[in-house]
């Protein structure tokens, strides 16, 4: 039935934030047309969390070592904020070239990514 999910991000320079994603993360991508790049993205887990809201969604890379993460991405000259513990794990955000900002997190619970299939 439900085969993959696709993830937007808005922003306000969709071009630089591609080429980022293009240049500094490596993701694959396809173009699917006028140079509009969809890339393929790491493993995910969802989790559904209580909210007096809906619609509301937050996107966040995992790692396996978040200092070693974070130092690659500086030497990339991405700007990227301290760490904070979490009782879930270490968490920290990058800013891309458009302004806006991705979590990063190692995670400390038990991941479903793990699981035999």
């Amino acid at each position: 039935m439900i085969n993959g999910a696709h993830i937007v991000i808005y922003t306000k320079d969709a071009e630089a934030d591609r080429a980022f994603f293009r240049d500094v993360l490596k993701f694959p991508s396809v173009d699917g047309g006028h140079g509009w790049l969809i890339f393929a993205m790491p493993p995910l887990e969802v989790a559904f969390h209580d909210s007096a809201s809906n619609d509301k969604h937050e996107l966040y890379f995992m790692c396996d070592d978040i200092a070693t993460t974070l130092q690659e991405l500086r030497s990339k000259k991405v700007k990227v904020s301290e760490v904070n513990d979490q009782r879930w794990g270490k968490v920290a955000t990058f800013t891309l070239p458009g302004g806006g900002k991705i979590g990063v997190y190692e995670p400390k619970h038990p991941s479903p990514l793990k699981l035999k299939r």
